[in-house]
């Protein structure tokens, strides 16, 4: 074998020079002895790598001197630990942020517009205006929205996570447990429903009833299934001000229908409007509504509700509600708003649904109070009555 050397010189140079060629070892082999020499092999132990100098920060009452141990791949979780993970757990609550959650879970301002329009029901019913049976029934019809939109939100936990509108509400942020929710809804919907059974009449308080069932076992699930949500919501919306009415006169009349009528159709255009920007939203959420599956349908029921508004405000006076005045001066708004579902029908786009949702929430207020104003009086119904029977 030939073998070569590197060597070194002052000016840091590699030189090669040639080792001279070693003989081979078969010539060797005569002057060997023929003796077997049997060696024993011992092994070589392991050697332990020398302690590393950094050292991992270990926990507050160690000492920091201590060698790290070698690492430990750290145990997955067992199936005593994914069992306690479905268990109940614990959610501290403090009182100052009860009002506020409970105002959340009730749909605060939803519930403001159900007494509201419960207290134009009473308040345009033909009989003398009765305060203490007034706010028995405000009270209770707002206890009965409160535990009806508790309950909503207790039903649709998974789906309100998936929808930016929604994503904030208590049950979805886990500010409160599910029984908790429950609790608040039970403990406002039996005094409610009691007060307006006991202390006003029990036809107020069945219908109560009836719309916390209507909404929460029947619109509830229906917005996943069918776009027939959309009318039987409008049912739930037009129910406050008939127990309005039925609270004040204790049966039911053709200005009760009426009330109810109003509210109905109002819905349409408020709603329909409102869903339209929020389709993507409702998509990702999984309910199924007439802007989402059937946005042609949409438009065409808005504008058709909306027009619906100035027909029902003439039938006011015909019922005996107001008098001719009111659809005089009802006139301008009512024309406004269908002018609004008319643009909506035709443009289909984002700011034409806007100005239709924002027109819908002063037109509804604005309509009941020109409506108070031209309330028929108590006078002007026993001069029609004593004329009608001579």
């Amino acid at each position: 074998f030939c073998f070569t050397q590197y060597v070194t010189k002052n000016t840091r140079e590699l030189r090669q020079r040639a080792k001279p060629k070693q003989e081979p070892l078969e010539d060797l082999k005569p002057f060997m002895p023929e003796e077997t020499v049997i060696r024993q092999v011992q092994r070589i132990p392991t050697i332990k790598p020398p302690p590393s100098i950094l050292t991992v920060p270990t926990e507050i009452g160690t000492q920091s001197d201590k060698e790290p141990g070698p690492p430990q791949d750290s145990p997955g979780p067992t199936t005593q630990d994914k069992h306690e993970e479905r268990q109940w757990k614990e959610i501290k609550v403090k009182l100052d942020d009860l009002p506020g959650i409970y105002s959340r879970l009730s749909k605060i301002r939803l519930t403001a517009l159900v007494v509201t329009t419960a207290s134009a029901g009473f308040a345009l019913a033909p009989v003398p205006f009765d305060l203490g049976c007034f706010l028995l029934a405000s009270l209770g019809t707002g206890l009965a929205s409160c535990a009806a939109n508790s309950i909503n939100q207790y039903f649709e936990v998974p789906f309100d996570s998936n929808m930016n509108r929604t994503k904030n509400r208590p049950l979805v942020r886990g500010q409160i447990s599910p029984l908790h929710a429950v609790t608040f809804a039970a403990a406002c919907a039996v005094p409610g429903i009691a007060l307006l059974t006991l202390a006003v009449n029990p036809l107020t308080g069945a219908l109560g009833a009836f719309n916390i069932f209507l909404y929460t076992c029947c619109y509830t699930p229906l917005k996943r299934l069918s776009i027939s949500n959309t009318w039987v919501g409008a049912v739930v919306g037009a129910i406050p001000p008939i127990m309005g009415w039925t609270a004040a006169t204790g049966s039911l009349g053709l200005g009760a229908l009426l009330m109810g009528g109003i509210l109905y159709s109002w819905q349409f255009p408020h709603f329909n409007a409102l869903s339209w920007n929020l389709r993507e939203d409702y998509s990702r959420g999984g309910y199924r509504m007439m802007s989402v599956t059937h946005p042609t349908l949409c438009r065409k029921v808005a504008l058709r509700h909306s027009l619906a508004l100035g027909g029902l405000s003439t039938l006011a006076p015909v019922v005996g509600v107001t008098t001719w005045t009111f659809p005089l001066i009802s006139l301008p708004i009512n024309l406004y708003i269908s002018y609004l579902g008319f643009r909506f029908y035709q443009d289909a786009d984002r700011g034409s649904a806007r100005r239709l949702f924002f027109c819908s929430l002063w037109h509804l207020p604005t309509l009941l109070l020109l409506m108070l104003t031209c309330k028929k009086s108590l006078g002007d119904r026993d001069g029609e009555a004593a004329t009608a029977q001579s």
